[in-house]
């Protein structure tokens, strides 16, 4: 007799009801998930992945339904039970005891004016848990369990009081404490630094063997789900492109769309070196060079404790028309160097040059101002850094109006021409970022910031918000403006595969210092410190990238730019 799979889901299909009509988010998937293994949902925004976790732990939005299919779940006690239809009475049974969700963003998952212990215990009162001391010690367990530091110390704290990866943790922590059969991690690690990201993903493996739990785990990451996943589900708007054994799909997928996702992996891209461009006739080496920073150093004041150095010695320099990377984890100094060099930070010491400027003796008035036409910045998160309220036309006109640039008809002409640089369609100028894509919101900062012809952009975290595609065709953009416009980049990250895929030289920071510093090719082919090759030794992948480096592995797969995206 074939056991039941723990979770069995059979052609579901999932409808929201928009003002534009009836929108299929989910068409005719099937998969199972099997008690003691990890299936692996992968897609980019849009392909449904979302939706059909939600559907199975019963959190679709209002607007929602479930309109064919099946979902069923083998409980220990219980049987089959058919989750498509339960009151939310039967649900309120079954969440957290059966099913437990490890969510995205730990920021905004765990309750700000809650305590750690306080979230971690939810779940055991919700299920009738109500002696006082018995919930903190299983508080106090669990978070010992997965692995944070000092639990009596911790369970008392609020949630700002910890790392990502330890908020993580307590997520964890928290799913897991009425030991559930089926867990299902929405992007657990898309947020976290790849060091962090090894950790939890070990933690979750180590829990699935020890308690035979199975693992529903949703990513956009090829890579991270080749490492983690026995099963491998590849979905594209709605629908499921492939299916089966992990290692089978991704030794010969048959899914052009999975094709792709394996060629965009920054974790899979083989290493290309990068040429320096030639110098101009004449030109010494300091001519040649851009952006120079020498022993910076920033510190910030805290009432009542000592300043908090945040930057500590920093050396580098930077060729005109290449790509220098600052590179480490959260904390590591990488923003504070970025934001320095972009003349928005008064450096405690040291001194930045960005061609004739010295950055760090700029006083306000015509000199910033000039500087700053320069010199741009785009940010991480395009959902904040564009106005919501300004159409995008307004948002690529502001800046021009700021620098007194143009009448208002070559404005116009200016604004067509760099929507068409970042391959943008004219009618997004009309439209607002609410209406664009992340990707499209992405490309109209990056427009923004060229837009007023700087010789320096400076782009902090400017693709780890985006979806393995899109994230491509951004390095793909940005590779081809810097070749075609003579740009410069400071590319801040804590991708190194990224990292790996566009810069000529990089520096490694840790704890606000510089520990290792070179050409790009020379660090990542014989890193020197050890924390670089603890970095590189945490880019997930690695099985499938021996894989990939073998010849005609993999059939060819033609990448092109998308407008739409």
């Amino acid at each position: 007799m074939i056991a039941q799979p723990l979770l069995s889901i059979r052609d579901l299909a999932v409808q929201y009801r928009t003002r534009r009509g009836i929108v299929d988010a989910v068409r005719g998937v099937s998969f199972d998930v099997e008690a003691g293994s990890v299936t692996a949902l992968v897609g980019e925004s849009g392909s449904g992945k979302t939706t059909v976790a939600q559907s199975v732990i019963g959190l679709l939005a209002a607007n929602g339904q479930v309109s064919a299919g099946s979902v069923h779940l083998s409980e220990r006690t219980d049987g089959l039970t058919d989750l498509v239809g339960l009151s939310e009475r039967r649900w309120r049974h079954l969440r957290g005891r059966c099913i437990a969700l490890i969510p995205q963003d730990p920021g905004n998952s765990l309750n700000p004016v809650a305590t750690i212990g306080w979230s971690v215990g939810e779940a055991l009162r919700i299920h009738g848990w109500r002696d006082g001391a018995k919930i903190r010690a299983r508080v106090i367990d669990l978070l010992e369990r997965v692995g944070i530091d000092d639990p009596e110390t911790r369970a008392p704290q609020y949630p700002h009081e910890l790392s990502g990866g330890m908020r993580q943790r307590v997520l964890i922590a928290a799913a897991l404490a009425m030991q559930p059969e089926l867990i299902i991690a929405d992007e657990p690690t898309s947020a976290l630094d790849v060091t962090v990201q090894r950790t939890v993903l070990d933690l979750l493996d180590e829990l699935r063997a020890e308690t035979g739990t199975g693992i529903l785990f949703i990513t956009h990451d090829l890579a991270v789900a080749a490492d983690r996943s026995d099963t491998l589900v590849v979905m594209r708007a709605g629908q499921v492109q492939e299916a089966g054994p992990t290692a089978e799909v991704l030794a010969a997928p048959s899914s052009a769309y999975t094709r792709t996702l394996l060629a965009d992996a920054p974790s899979l891209a083989r290493v290309v070196d990068r040429v320096t461009p030639d110098a101009a006739a004449g030109d010494t080496p300091s001519e040649r060079t851009l952006v120079e920073v020498v022993g910076l150093a920033q510190e910030f004041r805290r009432a009542g404790r000592s300043p908090l150095v945040a930057v500590d010695d920093v050396s580098f320099t930077v060729a005109r028309g290449t790509t220098h990377a600052l590179v480490g984890e959260s904390g590591s100094g990488k923003t504070t160097t970025g934001r320095s060099i972009a003349g928005f930070n008064r450096p405690t010491r040291g001194s930045i040059r960005v061609g004739d400027t010295e950055v760090t003796a700029l006083a306000g008035g015509r000199a910033r101002r000039a500087f700053h036409r320069r010199t741009q910045l785009v940010y991480q998160n395009p959902y904040a850094s564009l106005d919501p309220r300004q159409s995008i036309a307004d948002i690529l006109t502001e800046p021009l109006r700021n620098f007194g640039i143009g009448s208002r008809a070559e404005r116009a002409d200016r604004v067509a021409h760099h929507l068409e640089l970042v391959a943008l369609a004219p009618d997004i100028a009309t439209r607002y970022p609410r209406e664009l894509s992340g990707g499209q919101r992405q490309r109209v900062a990056i427009a923004r910031a060229l837009i007023v012809e700087p010789e320096l952009v400076v782009l902090d975290e400017a693709v780890s918000a985006l979806d393995v595609t899109v994230q491509a065709q951004i390095l793909r953009l940005l590779a081809r403006l810097q070749s075609d416009l003579g740009l410069t980049y400071v590319f801040i990250s804590h991708d190194l595969a990224v990292v790996r895929q566009i810069a000529d030289t990089v520096s490694v920071l840790r704890r606000g210092q510089q520990v290792e510093q070179g050409a790009a090719a020379a660090v990542f082919a014989d890193p020197r410190h050890p924390y670089t090759r603890e970095l590189l030794a945490a880019i997930p992948g690695a099985s499938l990238r021996e894989q990939i480096a073998a010849p005609h592995s993999l059939p060819p797969v033609t990448v092109q730019e998308e407008v739409s995206v």
